[in-house]
């Protein structure tokens, strides 16, 4: 028999839940797990259409681009065309990785456009450059001039409604005088324009703590590649949660770091299905990391 304290006790649970449904909603599409498209590069130029679905389907909502040829586009498919494909499997793409080294080495920005015009084409945000030439951080005043030249072409970008993003290897910590090529960077570029995306595995790698720098630079790392290291073997890659980086204790950062996108990255697989692996990944992100 329903008396009217448990009818009042079930009513108030129920538009408890109504309540908090929308926040779980809400939640659940605040998540800004991608992936980087660069871990299936042997994939794509056979079937993109497939693969990114494929990438949907393994439970990512954002991706992050590579290989933009001014010619032929991604794989065969030109900035409208793959902007529709992505929306067609329920995906955004924040950022796009741009080589720039042209811009570096000669100033010119041919380049430079024809990135800025795709990446409004399919609605990124961010340019992000994937790495440097070697060449042009030999010297502290080399470092400052390519810090520079970032400010420029962040300036450039937000005359067009983006922002300049750096994506680090581990080659930014090697000794520059008394300083390194990461440092200067963080130093000498302007946060509101420039914003850092951190590969977590290429940090631990140098020999460094990415929490360090987070506390040292809160606010500056918009991104990071969430990619693991082997046990076994540090030159390798494994699914996240498989390998040796403590992702609890530096996610667990994210805030103070700044961090809205949550990008996973594989350079290489070890005897998995690199769609398995790539699912892997995305849920250990969602179901344990809960980023």
């Amino acid at each position: 028999m329903t008396t009217r304290r448990t009818f009042l006790a079930q009513a108030g649970l129920m538009a408890a839940g109504a309540m908090l449904a929308p926040k779980l909603v809400s939640a659940k599409a605040s998540n800004k797990v991608g992936l980087q498209l660069y871990s299936l590069r042997d994939q794509l130029p056979k079937d993109v259409k497939g693969v990114i679905a494929q990438v949907a389907k393994a439970g990512y909502n954002e991706v992050e681009t590579f290989g933009f040829n001014k010619e032929t586009g991604y794989w065969g498919l030109k900035g409208k065309e793959f902007s529709q494909l992505l929306k067609d499997n329920g995906l955004t793409t924040p950022s796009g990785h741009y080589g720039l080294d042209e811009y570096f080495g000669s100033g010119k920005t041919d380049d430079l456009n024809a990135y800025i015009e795709v990446a409004n084409t399919i609605g990124q945000s961010h340019i992000i450059i994937p790495s440097l030439n070697h060449n042009f951080i030999k010297t502290v005043d080399d470092c400052k001039g390519v810090a520079e030249k970032m400010n420029k072409i962040a300036g450039i970008l937000k005359a067009s409604g983006l922002k300049l993003g750096y994506h680090n290897h581990n080659f930014e910590w090697a000794p520059v005088g008394d300083t390194t090529f990461y440092d200067v960077v963080l130093n000498n570029t302007d946060p509101k324009l420039v914003a850092m995306e951190m590969d977590l595995y290429w940090v631990v790698r140098a020999g460094k703590n990415p929490v360090e720098i987070f506390e040292k630079h809160p606010g500056r790392f918009a991104f990071v590649h969430v990619k693991d290291r082997d046990k076994t073997n540090a030159e390798l890659n494994t699914e996240i949660g498989n390998g040796d980086i403590d992702f609890k204790t530096i996610l667990g950062k994210a805030k103070l770091a700044g961090i809205k996108h949550f990008i996973v990255e594989q350079e290489n697989y070890t005897n998995i299905d690199p769609y398995v692996s790539i699912a892997k990944s995305a849920s250990y992100l969602k179901n344990t990391l809960h980023v």
